[in-house]
């Protein structure tokens, strides 16, 4: 028998239907079957709303709208990614933004099957010095949770920057609303500011786009387009923020440690 809360089953629960309901759109996508399939992108996203929803209901209790509840709420990870789980729910479906949501799921789902189902699939024999016939797969699945952690959540990082280009372009031509890049915009601004593999990946970017535009062959009027573009965005990501001291910095907020977690942290699993 799973030896679980109610709130930590309805978590994990959430994080399968975004898994598989997400994973599953994803490969029609993959395979060119454009149409019929909008119901497992809902799918997905009400799974992630039901897991963060969870977590967020634990962490802050009963919403209220007193301005410290509300400035603490917008400056925690969970709460960043709950709402654009809800906007991307509610609007005309764009498969990339799955990933970074599936990606967290997919950890979840390890970190959950090795704490929580194994250890109720076989219980040793009494008096047995045996170890768990399940207990090599549960060192598996936790050696490579800890070495892909890093190298999911970089990936994820590029893919929230590839996500923005997406929706800027889908603004500019009419395929997505103007105010998805925007809010979006201000998500990034907050993942850049919270998250080390958010920064890295935009210095990055930065850096490869650099070169590029400083090559001879780069028209002057792109040089100076892009350069008014970077001082821009540079400006609006480093824009100080408002935090409540009992807030986390940027070191301790990227990386999981007992003090704090990322969306993707799999040493939270009972709490997210």
């Amino acid at each position: 028998m799973l030896k679980a809360s109610a709130p930590h089953l309805i978590w994990a629960a959430g994080h399968f239907l975004t898994f598989l309901a997400g994973f599953r759109y994803l490969l029609t996508i993959a395979t060119f079957s454009w149409t019929g399939y909008d119901a497992w992108y809902r799918v997905a996203y009400f799974g992630a709303i039901v897991s963060y929803g969870v977590v967020i209901y634990k962490s802050f209790g009963v919403p209220r709208t007193d301005k410290a509840y509300v400035q603490r709420a917008l400056m925690d990870e969970n709460v960043q990614y709950l709402v654009m789980a809800v906007y991307w729910c509610y609007v005309k479906p764009i498969s990339i933004t799955l990933i970074p949501y599936i990606t967290f799921s997919l950890f979840h789902l390890l970190t959950f099957t090795r704490t929580t189902i194994l250890p109720a699939m076989v219980s040793p024999s009494a008096g047995s010095s045996a170890p768990p016939p399940h207990s090599q797969l549960s060192k598996s699945i936790q050696t490579w949770v800890k070495d892909n952690y890093d190298r999911a959540m970089r990936f994820v990082s590029y893919a929230e920057v590839v996500i923005f280009v997406r929706v800027l372009f889908g603004a500019l031509l009419f395929r997505n609303s103007l105010l998805a890049p925007l809010l979006y915009a201000h998500f990034l601004r907050l993942r850049f500011y919270m998250s080390s593999f958010t920064r890295a990946a935009f210095h990055h970017v930065r850096s490869e786009l650099d070169g590029l535009v400083q090559h001879p062959s780069c028209p002057p009027v792109v040089r100076k387009g892009y350069f008014m573009l970077t001082d821009l965005v540079t400006r609006y990501a480093s824009t100080v923020l408002s935090i409540n001291k009992d807030q986390p910095t940027p070191a301790t907020a990227a990386r999981p440690t007992p003090q704090s977690s990322t969306p993707a942290d799999p040493t939270k699993t009972k709490v997210r």
